[in-house]
Formats: C-alpha cells, structure tokens, sequence
C-alpha cells in the first residue's frame, strides 16, 4: 500500500457521512453505502415511486449527503465537494468495494452487526485494500475474531472525533494480527492527507480518550452530587480555570448528548471486572433519569442548560440536580476562580486555582486527583506512550494541558506527597520514578523533548513537517523581537516573522519589525514565513489605539498609523525576496492585509479569511482595497473585457464583510489567487510555507514587477453606490452602511475618474487612507468600534 486514493463509507449517519465528507475535503472520491429502505415514504408514495426505485434504495446515502449541506458547522470545506461522494446501498453497489483502497465500517455500535458486516466484507475483499472500523469503544480484536489472517493484517480501528472535520484526534487501534507497517501508513496517511492529530491505542474499552475523559467527567458528576455543587459552580471551575474548553463539564455533556456519554460510560462498565473502577462507570441515577425524560442536550432542546426565550431576548438556563427545575444561569466567582482569571498562561491558572483555600479550590483538587491518579494507573494499560495519553486528552477533549503534563505543571513531588496524606495510593512506577532523582514526567532541553518511556527518559519523536517557533526561541533563534512580534531563525536561511501581541492584532510594534524584518531578511536570509502559533493569526488591527485617536481628535496620530501600515505592506511587498504567508483560524482585516503582499498565501483548511472593517464602521485602508482592484486588474488583462462584474463582486465581498467557511472557502470570496494553496493539517503550515519559500529561492526568484492598476471610474463607482442604495430602500442595511458602502465604492472605483485609467498603488492608498480618516470622524463609526471593543460583536447602528 503506497497511497489511498479511493475509499468507502459504510453507514450514513452522522459519523459516517462526516468522515465520507472530510474524506472528500482531501480530494478522496468516496462511495458512502447505507441499508436499502423497507417502506416507502409518503412522498415517495406520492411521486408513484416503488421500493425498486434506485431513488428509494439510495434513499438514507442520498438524505446524509443532502444534510451535509445543511448542517452547522459545515462538514465540508467548500459545498462543491460534496460531488466527490458517491451515494449507493449495501446491496447494489457492494461489489464496488473491491475496487476502493480503504473500506470504514461506521455501522450501529454493537460488536455482533459489526463482526457480521466485516464477515460480509470479507468476501468482496481485494488483498492490501485497508478495512477499519470507526467505534468509540467496541473490542477490535473482537470484530475480526472470525475473519482469516490476510484480512486481519490488514484490518484496525480508526476512530474518529466528532465532527471529523474539525476535532483533531484519530485514535489507530490495531488488532492482534495487523501488518506494524499497515498501522505505521495509516498514522502518517490520517496525520499528512487528513490533518489529524494521531494517537496509537491499545484494543481497551473505550480506548485512550473516552477511556480518561469519561471517567474524569463521571467523578466530577459524583464529587458534585456529593459536596452538592452547582451545575453553574463546576463548570465555573472546569473551564479555562483549570485549562479546559469554556464548555467546561456540562455544555460539554450537552453538546455531546447525555444519551451518547451514557453509552460511552456502559460500554466500559460492561467490559471492566475491577470492582472500583466499575463502580465509577455506573453510570449515576440522575444522568438515567434525564435520558428517560428526554432531556439529553442540545439536540433535544435541553440537559444541563437549555435557551430559553426571555423579555430581553435569549436567557440561559441552568438545571437545579435537586428540584430538577431550570432556573437562570447565574455568575460564579470567587478568590481562586479570579486568581485563576488574571494568571497568565495555563499553568499559572491551575496553580492559582488549586492553591486557593474555598470550595471552588477544594472542587478542583478532588476532580483532578483521581484524574491523575486513574491516568497514571491504566498507562500501560491502554497506550505505549504517557505523550498518547496527554495528546488524547488534549486533541479529544481539547484539554491545553494532558494529565501528564498537568501532574508536571502541579508539581509531581509535592502532590503526590499531598496525595499519600490524604490516604490515596499512587502507582508504584510514580513512586519509582520519583525515586529515582526525578521530579517531572517531561524534560526539555534546548528545545527538545523527553519524556519517560519503559522507565527511562527518551526523546519525543518529532515529526520533519513541525516547525515548531516556541521551541526554536527556546534554541535562541530569536533574530530581533519587540513588544508585539518576532523574527525567527527556521533553519535553510529561512526567516518567520511572528506576531505575538493580545490577539495578535497589528499595532505600531508589529509594523516596525515587519519593516525591521525586511530589511534583515534582505541582507542575510533566503526569504520570510508570515506565521504564528497564536490561536487566531490576527484578528486585524488595533482597534482600541485608532479609537482613542479619533475620539481625542488626533487626526494626524491616525493619519501616521494608516500611513505606517501602508508603509509596512508596500516595503513587505517589495522585498526581493520570496514572502509566504500561512494564516491560520480568524484572520480578519489587518491580518489579511498582512498576508496580502505575500508572493504566495497557504492557507491552513481552517482559515476564517476575510476583510470585516464595515462592520466596525471602517473600509480596509492597509492596502486591502488596492490589493483586490489590482487583482481584478490582473484577472482582466483585455482592455476590452468589462471590469464591472469583477469589481462588483469584491465591493460585495467586502461591504458585506464576508468571511470564508475555510482556507478553501476563500476562492469563492476571491481572495485566493492561482499560486495560493491549502494545508489540511495545521501544524504543518510552516513547514510547507518554508519549502514554498526554498523552491521560489532555487528557481532564481525575481520580484513581481510593479503594475499599474486599471480602474472602473465614476461609472463604475454610480453602479455600486446604486447597489448600496437599492440595499438601502430595501431595509437591508442602514444609513450608516449606506455611506460606509458608498466610500468603499468610491476607492475600488479609483475615484472619479474615468473608466480605464490606470492607476498607481500609491494612489489607490491614498484614496483608502482618505476614506478611513473620514468614517473614523463618523460618530456612528465610533460607536461601532466601541462596540466591538466591549461586546465582541458587529453594531448595526
């Protein structure tokens, strides 16, 4: 097996059509197989249709591709993707699975119908083809105790976070009888071509990740029912208090359905003999008793939480365990939930948190004790590798922190000593390691890695495509830095400029070393990465500076800021050398701006791309309204051919402050160009935007040369203010975005001027510097940003 070109999905629920979809995100044609219908549907019945109908035998494939459409967040990277799946049924198109390269079984949990669906398989199975089974628990040894030893080799568990396109986990499970070499394709496939973070399991109920996860959700559950802790109080504590998702412990169960953790918890109930441990996976009465009633989480309305509608609009209701009635969410704090607040970075929060001395600091340490402890009980248990562990819990769970590197983070000596006085037993191989001159599970050295494995401390494997800048900096690779960004040394003569200020947005510190880096990067290195490891790329410029200028009066500080800006783009956009940006998540105004002057963009697949200043009552003005009339410009090279429709559709993008779905999405926005490209796994990005750099640099790189930029004029400027005014006879937009859109039309017109003169860059920056000064004296344009700054959301004032 050298590549996976071709692939089926057998079964076309929700799992099964999300991996049929993320499948076909990756350019993989999937035939997604579902069970023929035993009746008809009314409307069936209605158009004359009879159960031989292919329509009807294709029915519940067909319905699960049409619900891929429909569903938030979208399992597709773009909707025209949903071409590469091919709907069929499990009887007229089963022999077509001889002839794919990867078969997943995503059947009903239950280990009879699977083992006799892979009994089926078996006999249309073309040798070397891959067969996997995607379960949250179910035994895979036991699935294949039937099957022959060829097929064995080449048969193992990949199991799937939901919803597959964006939760990063894929646990690999192997039976007795796989081919290592089998598993080693699939870990490099999954990771490379499907973007996932992959963890090798042992074939243990439920795994890694629901193994853990589960059973540090069940012991919140009972220490909450025990102490008698609010719904609001633990998830005031499980949050980013102690380093996990804002969903903390309850929205968590709500979003995942009670019905499913149920499930999950039984399934390991139901395969564990230790009496203890069984008795946390039973599974407590309460949660029994709002499954029975139906209330099972966001897909039934209500759980732990539900919406409900109030005199002030949506109201947030949380369930009282005791009454069993809602009653309004209410705010949680206290000495040590705020110390946790104001620490900086995760393990100063947990520190902060267990170190206080209320409840809430009491309600953390016996939630992450018997975490810990269980964690470090099962290790052998259940994985190979502690890193399995921790990486489970952080990319399944979407802990920042593993248990491992928690244990760490808390300091290992003093609680386990904590742990002894309080009557707990540790593993003996903690107490070992311990004793053996060791204080963490983990050690870093000039940035690597090394954790204990088969009780020595050995380096983590790392793989080539992660370029990692934290621990580069580490290596003192820092070039220069200032408050707000960084130049980095990666290695071949090739420079990443960083951003790290709040958020990343751009101020005067990072245009300074963007105009720094330049310079540096020019005399002494091959070419420059735009990249960061930050959770957004940028989320664009910073707002509160401009607004404080404008609201003081200080016109010619926000004239030099814009100025600067332009500046720090044109000087980037001019460097001789190759430039690759590689945004990541919410890249919005400035941040696309900063990526906009690079000779080619790699989107990571989940980008979030797009020019949103109208929604804070501005127009990009760092070179984002010139850089899309150029490239309209550059798209219509005819003299001949009308401009109109092109430009229309960016005064659209932009005046609507569209933002795209993906790194995908942003060719149906028009912000990607022919050279620009995606990357599926984001951890990959530098590494791909570094080679761009190395082959522009081999292929004797020479800078674009400088374009005059043709422009629709006065006319073209009438049309879409005509279009704003239309919007604004309709109701659709207010006075404000009237006069918001007919600035915008105004720049991407090239002013009043007539229809094909061309223009400079410099001065297509100027007519966006003069537009923004403009809408920044607009009161309603402050208001707009004031919003924005405390509420984090658009004002349509």
């Amino acid at each position: 097996m050298t590549t996976i070109r071709t692939a089926a999905v057998i079964g076309s629920g929700v799992m099964g059509s999300g991996i049929a979809a993320h499948l076909a995100n990756v350019g993989i044609p999937v035939l997604l197989l579902d069970r023929v219908p035993e009746q008809l549907t009314p409307q069936e019945e209605a158009a004359g249709l009879t159960l031989d109908h292919p329509k009807v035998r294709n029915r519940f494939a067909v319905s699960a591709l049409e619900k891929l459409a429909k569903t938030n967040p979208a399992p597709l990277y773009s909707e025209a993707f949903a071409s590469r799946i091919t709907p069929g049924n499990i009887e007229d198109d089963w022999s077509k699975l001889s002839g794919v390269d990867w078969i997943v079984e995503v059947i009903i949990e239950n280990l009879q119908a699977k083992q006799e669906l892979i009994t089926r398989i078996e006999t249309v199975w073309k040798p070397g083809t891959i067969v996997s089974s995607n379960t949250s628990g179910i035994s895979i040894n036991a699935m294949v105790e039937n099957a022959g030893a060829a097929f064995k080799k080449n048969f193992l568990g990949t199991h799937f976070f939901n919803p597959p396109r964006y939760m990063k986990l894929l646990e690999i499970i192997p039976n007795e009888g796989t081919d290592p070499a089998i598993v080693a394709f699939m870990s490099e496939f999954c990771e490379k071509k499907l973007g996932k973070g992959v963890v090798q399991a042992k074939d243990t109920p439920n795994f890694i990740s629901n193994r853990i996860g589960t059973y540090g959700l069940l012991i919140t559950l009972r220490e909450m029912l025990t102490k008698g802790y609010t719904v609001e109080e633990v998830d005031a504590v499980t949050g980013p208090a102690m380093g996990r998702p804002k969903s903390a412990t309850f929205r968590t169960l709500d979003l995942v359905g009670l019905d499913t953790f149920v499930h999950v918890a039984n399934n390991v109930f139901d395969l564990v003999t230790d009496p203890v441990e069984k008795g946390v996976f039973d599974t407590p009465t309460i949660l029994k008793e709002m499954v029975a009633k139906g209330w099972i989480g966001e897909k039934q309305g209500q759980g732990f939480y539900k919406k409900v509608k109030s005199a002030e609009g949506k109201e947030i209701q949380a369930l009282n365990l005791t009454t069993m009635d809602y009653a309004a969410s209410r705010k949680v704090t206290s000495a040590s939930l705020e110390a946790s607040k104001q620490a900086k970075g995760t393990i100063a929060k947990i520190k902060a948190l267990l170190s206080g001395k209320d409840r809430y600091s009491e309600l953390a340490w016996n939630i992450l004790k018997p975490v810990l402890l269980y964690a470090a009980e099962k290790r052998d248990e259940i994985a190979d590798h502690i890193v399995d562990i921790d990486n489970a819990l952080k990319w399944g769970f979407n802990w920042e922190l593993g248990p491992f590197e928690t244990w760490d983070a808390i300091g290992l000596k003093r609680s386990v000593e904590r742990m002894e006085a309080e009557g707990d037993t540790v593993p003996a191989w903690v107490k070992a390691w311990i004793a053996a001159g060791h204080d963490s599970f983990y050690e870093r050295k000039e940035g690597r890695t090394f954790a204990i494995r088969h009780e020595e401390l050995r380096e983590v494997e790392s793989s080539p495509e992660i370029i990692s800048l934290a621990a580069l900096k580490q290596q003192n690779k820092v070039i220069r830095s200032n408050s707000g960004a960084s130049l980095i040394d990666i290695g071949d003569e090739v420079a990443c400029l960083e951003f790290n200020s709040p958020n990343n947005a751009i101020g005067a510190d990072i245009l300074t070393m963007i105009q720094q880096s330049v310079d540096e990067v020019r005399s002494n290195y091959r070419g420059l990465v735009v990249a960061n490891e930050g959770k957004n790329f940028c989320v664009g410029a910073n707002l509160m500076l401009l607004l404080m200028e404008a609201q003081d009066g200080e016109w010619d500080e926000v004239d030099g800021i814009i100025r600067l800006f332009q500046n720090a783009m044109l000087k980037l956009k001019r460097l001789d050398k190759p430039v690759v940006a590689a945004p990541h998540k919410m890249t919005l105004g400035g941040g696309v701006e900063a990526c906009m002057p690079a000779d080619q963009t790699i989107f990571s697949a989940e980008t979030y791309y797009g020019l949103v200043e109208t929604g804070v009552g501005l127009i990009p003005a760092g070179g984002g309204c010139k850089e899309l009339a150029l490239l309209a410009s550059q798209q219509v090279k005819d003299p001949e051919v009308d401009l109109q429709p092109w430009i229309n559709a960016v005064f659209e993008t932009v005046a609507m402050a569209k933002v795209s779905t993906s790194g995908h999405d942003t060719k149906r926005l028009g912000y990607m160009r022919a050279q620009d490209s995606v990357v599926v796994n984001p951890d990959h990005r530098i590494y791909e935007a570094k080679q761009a750099v190395l082959r522009m640099d081999a292929a004797g790189y020479t800078p674009p040369a400088q374009e005059k930029i043709r422009v629709v004029g006065e006319n073209g400027k009438a049309v879409m203010q005509v279009g704003a005014y239309t919007m604004r006879k309709g109701g659709y937009i207010s006075a404000h975005d009237q006069l918001i859109a007919n600035k915008l039309a105004h720049v991407l017109a090239g002013g009043n001027i007539p229809a094909g003169t061309l223009v400079s860059e410099q001065y297509m920056l100027d007519l966006e510097r003069e537009a923004f000064l403009s809408l920044c004296g607009e009161q309603k344009t402050q208001q707009r940003m004031q919003y924005m700054l405390s509420k984090g959301k658009a004002l349509r004032n």
